[in-house]
């Protein structure tokens, strides 16, 4: 497959893949928790970057292929190519970060994906004219484009995964390998056939030479490589979420609540209680914003709100939640901490770092391992696990819950016998 190959070159398309796909990855997890103008930008900028980056790859392979030392690009194609690219994977990016992502949205996002990853590479192929004809093994091309959907679904299912460090490093990885594998795959199924009369096979047309695309293609692998290093500084604010988190729980999801963007209306227009302010450390802190009544979960249909007394648990999914409400769960747009700041921490528990339960819901603690798990109830029960730091935590406040309601129970008797 890499028969006369620049091996140099080979290696720098495939880290320009990796580090195009890191970046692009890293902007698409932060979309569903973004609403608003910052949520088009992050989409816009995921598309971007993964697009930069597999179109990058694609003429740095080109460039390290053995074509024909009279080889030039014609402008139009190559360009074609490029917003091929740039289309496909911002449409794909759309439909899987709107709405609940099932299996056959993503498979279909996939599907269009990976056809037009092999659209770019073809069409961005049949860019370059001179002396001869480009012919195309039939098997390889089928095989190319398996390659592209198959390397497209893993992008998405990596993209809709918990992005949190080493798993986004191994989903760049193996997204960057994948797009290579596809380019290298239909590269060895290419032929090229000298002319008869050796004129040159384009009718005019404005046309770049091999020197001209390499300045292209090295401006692209600096504008990647600058938003990979930039993706790699700390978030001040996530920072400051972080230790005032680590100081004060309730305090650091407070910080992160009043430095999120959250929707102004809810259900018919009512508006949905306002994050608190970012307390300033010592005195004089604001007091803990109101308990939400309803919590925002997305369906087929847009955006429906249930009932807090409803939710029997709350449970982290990359940078938004899953909400059970007793018979299934259901995608709310805010984060763990947001919700932890929005729930009423007298009814409501964290007690795992991927978990909040309602505690009037738990019908049994059982300790399990090093932790422990609640079962909660419902049409459909299900278990939570809970870590060994909030075991003691939450026993006692379910004790203190049926104490509660057996003194409530006892007092009720009591007034039914005066009666």
């Amino acid at each position: 497959m890499f028969e006369g190959h620049d091996p140099y070159l080979v290696a720098l398309s495939v880290v320009i893949a990796i580090l195009g796909g890191y970046t692009g990855f890293g902007l698409a997890a932060r979309i569903r928790g973004t609403p608003g103008v910052s949520h088009r930008v992050l989409l816009a900028g995921a598309a971007a970057f993964l697009a930069v980056g597999i179109w990058t790859m694609h003429f740095v392979g080109v460039l390290a292929a053995p074509i024909p030392v009279d080889t030039v690009y014609l402008v139009l194609p190559t360009i074609v190519s490029f917003l091929i690219c740039v289309l496909v994977v911002g449409i794909s990016l759309f439909f899987v970060s709107i709405g609940e992502p099932s299996l056959r949205r993503v498979a279909s996002s996939a599907v269009l994906l990976g056809a037009g990853v092999a659209s770019m590479h073809y069409v961005g192929i049949h860019g370059l004219a001179g002396r001869f004809a480009i012919a195309h093994d039939a098997p390889m091309i089928l095989l190319s484009i398996l390659i592209a959907v198959v390397t497209a679904y893993g992008g998405l299912r990596a993209f809709l995964a918990r992005q949190d460090g080493v798993r986004l490093i191994v989903s760049s990885i193996a997204f960057g390998v994948a797009v290579a594998g596809m380019h290298y795959t239909a590269m060895s199924g290419m032929h090229f056939v000298p002319l008869a009369d050796g004129a040159p096979h384009h009718a005019g047309g404005l046309a770049a030479s091999q020197q001209i695309l390499s300045v292209v293609v090295a401006l692209l692998c600096f504008v990647i490589a600058a938003g990979f290093l930039l993706s790699l500084v700390p978030d001040a604010r996530r920072q400051a979420v972080a230790a005032a988190a680590a100081i004060d729980p309730i305090r650091g999801a407070a910080v992160g609540v009043a430095q999120a963007s959250l929707p102004e209306q809810g259900l018919a227009g009512s508006p949905l209680p306002r994050p608190m302010s970012a307390p300033l450390g010592g005195l004089g802190q604001p007091p803990r914003a109101a308990p939400a009544p309803r919590l925002p979960v997305e369906g087929a249909n847009g955006t429906h709100f249930i009932d807090t007394a409803d939710v029997r648990s709350v449970r982290a999914d990359a940078h938004y939640t899953r909400v059970h409400d007793g018979t299934r769960e259901r995608m709310c747009p805010w984060s763990i901490s947001e919700a932890e700041a929005q729930l009423d921490p007298g009814l409501f528990v964290r007690v795992h770092r991927s978990h909040i339960v309602a505690i009037p819901h738990v019908t049994f603690v059982r300790k399990e391992g090093d932790g422990a798990i609640v079962e909660l109830d419902g049409p459909s029960p299900h278990r939570v696990p809970v870590s060994r730091a909030k075991i003691a935590e939450v026993k006692a406040q379910v004790k203190a819950r049926l104490g509660l309601a057996k003194r409530h129970a006892q007092s009720a008797a009591g007034l039914g016998r005066e009666a």
